[in-house]
């Protein structure tokens, strides 16, 4: 079963082959301490009570180092153990993808096929596990919409309604 990590900022998304029935939500949080990067075993071990899951999403606080080598673990840590479908994430627009790129290839070529924005999205800070998907033969995908709709669509209240209040809260609850 593999699973598609999305790095949204709020972070990760996608799916392979979905389990046979419904997979639990699940939660965890990872601790993101200090700027040691975090031991690839122990990652492993955090991630793969969560396993089976059709999408794995990883939340994040910007400018924060060590949530970034975080990010990194996890995609190595999936991709290492054949478990990584995809890696979408907000940093990219739709559209835009690294599934012709061969592992090998560079940074300015992923980069060139991800139409990466250096200055919205340090390549220093995501570039890391961008590459760690690359070179496991993962595509990384975009999965922001384009720049010219995101202003449209966060004043939108077209998809208020679709929760009920219940429903609301439980989805913050996961999120959190």
């Amino acid at each position: 079963m593999a699973v598609i990590a999305a790095l949204l900022v709020p972070l990760l998304t996608a799916c392979a082959a979905p389990p046979a029935g419904p997979a639990p939500v699940a939660s965890r949080a990872f601790a993101a301490t200090g700027p040691a990067a975090p031991d690839p075993a122990t990652v492993w071990r955090q991630l793969e009570p969560l396993l089976p899951a059709e999408i794995l999403l990883m939340g994040e606080q910007h400018d924060a180092p060590e949530h970034q080598q975080l990010q990194t673990a996890v995609v190595q840590a999936l991709a290492g153990h054949k478990r990584l479908a995809a890696l979408a994430l907000e940093m990219a627009e739709q559209g835009r993808s690294t599934a012709g790129l061969p592992p090998d290839a560079s940074e300015t070529q992923v980069r060139e096929a991800l139409q990466w924005r250096d200055a919205s999205w340090p390549w220093a800070a995501y570039g890391p596990a961008v590459m760690a998907a690359v070179r496991a033969g993962v595509p990384v995908l975009g999965a922001n919409l384009p720049a010219a709709e995101i202003r449209n669509a966060m004043q939108s209240i077209a998809f208020d309604d679709h929760l009920t209040p219940g429903s609301w809260q439980k989805q913050q609850e996961n999120i959190r």
